[in-house]
């Protein structure tokens, strides 16, 4: 049995490894953008000099070998699905029996004037990384279009070598189409702070040429303001990489459309990560999901179906976490930018104005749905665990020292939140320090 997996990132490899845990099947593993799997949340740490390429590769570059995992550097042009077919640019064919597509995203494009201009660019593939690099030696400024994670990550970079930054987001606030007004707030002041121009409520309305086809400048849309720069960062938001497939017989919406099981409408043919677009979410998960941790959960899930092992795809209930400059984020549950009526919510923020933990709950059964945490640490299987099982916010109160997950000696901030949940909710509920391992382990298998 060959087995073909076109993508190289977590979901592709996550699936090739374990397959080969689970048989004996030949496996190939396509891709033309690296020789080998790296981690794809580390490109900004490789621009900043924390890391060095080979520091981002999980896996020793005999790994493959070893486990009889074969990595091709091709480029797929096109797939024949009839014929179980792969057409590579180079002008070679690959037979597969069964093929995972983990295609991955791309970096949105909205036909701006001057989008194709040499030093524009994402932030998504190694090839943005070297695209970045190239354009900043003696770059005066960088302009930013769009927020979200990418768009900070991409500010936080230019920011380390004191290359200056400007931001144009058209939200009126930093991502309010996801964090809530405060936790937003929050996020500017932090980014402004950084001596980054954040400018909110703007588009773009074009990329300037020089002349010699590389950027000079932007004009906003608005205002038609013109910034001189010498790089411009496309970030606002990805969508899954499947444009090419458009027209192959595979079902595509937005993203390839696949059952619980991955499969997609053609037999033998599976998708995951971020190009996946599942027909059936469960409740209170998007269809595209574009996360490390689902492409991931996808990549095993794909595995067990590929040898013939039904396994149903079940992400559990919503986790992420990021970084905003100086400040970790965390997010567990259900935590809508505007608050719903049927929902009530516990906000409490340090007064340095860069930590704050919010815990969202049921007006009528005081059941936690979600937590959003910045600066702060919880514990994932705590948070969880109180989620699956709908306790109360007066309970979760009660036993919050036993989530967090901080640095030895870091404080816990539960006086401030709890002060703050007893003059809300009418409660009389005294702070206790911080908890060990032992603690926690109790409650977890209680």
């Amino acid at each position: 049995m060959k087995i073909a997996i076109i993508g190289n990132g977590i979901s592709g490899i996550t699936a090739a490894r374990h397959i080969r845990k689970l048989s004996d099947y030949e496996i190939d593993v396509i891709s033309s953008e690296t020789d080998h799997f790296f981690s794809r949340t580390a490109l900004m740490y490789i621009y900043m000099g924390h890391m060095d390429f080979d520091q981002t590769k999980p896996y020793e570059d005999f790994f493959w070998k070893k486990n009889r995992i074969n990595l091709v550097k091709e480029h797929v042009d096109s797939v024949d699905f009839n014929n179980k077919k792969l057409q590579f640019r180079s002008g070679k064919s690959h037979q597969y029996d069964k093929l995972i597509l983990a295609l991955g995203s791309k970096s949105n494009m909205f036909g701006w004037p001057g989008q194709d201009l040499e030093g524009v660019g994402g932030l998504y593939h190694f090839q943005d990384l070297q695209n970045m690099e190239k354009y900043s030696f003696g770059l005066q400024r960088a302009v930013i279009v769009g927020g979200g994670l990418i768009g900070i990550e991409m500010a936080e970079m230019f920011n380390s070598r004191k290359i200056p930054v400007t931001m144009i987001v058209r939200e009126e606030s930093y991502w309010n189409n996801v964090l809530p007004a405060e936790e937003s707030d929050m996020i500017n002041r932090h980014i402004e702070a950084h001596h980054i121009d954040l400018r909110l409520e703007l588009n773009l309305g074009s990329i300037n040429d020089d002349g010699n086809g590389k950027v000079k400048s932007i004009t906003i849309k608005e205002t038609q303001e013109e910034i001189l720069c010498g790089y411009v960062g496309l970030t606002a938001g990805v969508s899954p990489n499947v444009g090419w497939l458009k027209e192959s017989g595979l079902k595509i919406d937005r993203g390839i459309v696949v059952d619980n099981y991955l499969q997609t409408n053609i037999a033998d043919v599976y998708a995951v990560g971020d190009c996946v677009q599942l027909s059936d979410p469960m409740p209170g998960r998007r269809n595209i999901e574009a996360v490390w941790y689902t492409g991931r959960m996808m990549g095993e899930t794909a595995a067990y179906n590929v040898v013939g092992k039904k396994v149903k795809y079940d992400p559990g209930i919503w986790f992420n976490s990021a970084k905003f400059l100086d400040i970790e984020y965390q997010v567990y549950g259900d935590l809508p930018p505007t608050l719903p009526e049927e929902l009530d919510t516990l906000y409490w923020e340090h007064n340095d104005g860069m930590k704050s933990i919010r815990i969202n709950y049921e007006k009528s059964t005081l059941a936690v749905t979600g937590f959003n945490l910045m600066g702060v640490r919880f514990r994932h299987e705590v948070c969880e665990k109180w989620l699956a099982n709908k306790t109360s916010i007066e309970d979760v109160l009660k036993d919050i020292s036993i989530a967090y997950f901080d640095p030895e000696f870091y404080k816990s901030h539960s006086q401030g939140l709890i002060a703050e949940a007893n003059n809300k909710l009418g409660l009389n509920i005294a702070p206790s320090a911080k908890k060990g391992w032992n603690s926690v382990f109790s409650f977890l298998n209680k």
